[in-house]
């Protein structure tokens, strides 16, 4: 199974967030989801974890560059 990454900076934030978590694909939809809820005030739910499911991009893609604005991935 490929590893994942879940990117917090792709998405602006107030605290200009800096989080970039790497793993296997629910282990990375648990600390994201986690993540969202405790430092972001998201609701940490099936909706979220749907969502963040399909943000995910292979691991092999990660660069320490922060993404310009609005360049989500999918």
């Amino acid at each position: 199974m490929a590893r994942m990454m879940a990117d917090c900076r792709r998405w602006p934030s107030e605290t200009n967030c800096s989080l970039v978590i790497i793993g296997e694909e629910d282990e990375v939809v648990q600390a994201a989801a986690e993540h969202a809820a405790s430092v972001h005030g998201h609701g940490n739910n099936e909706e979220l974890r749907a969502q963040l499911r399909g943000f995910l991009e292979p691991a092999d893609q990660y660069t320490r560059e922060r993404q310009a604005e609005g360049a989500l991935p999918g």
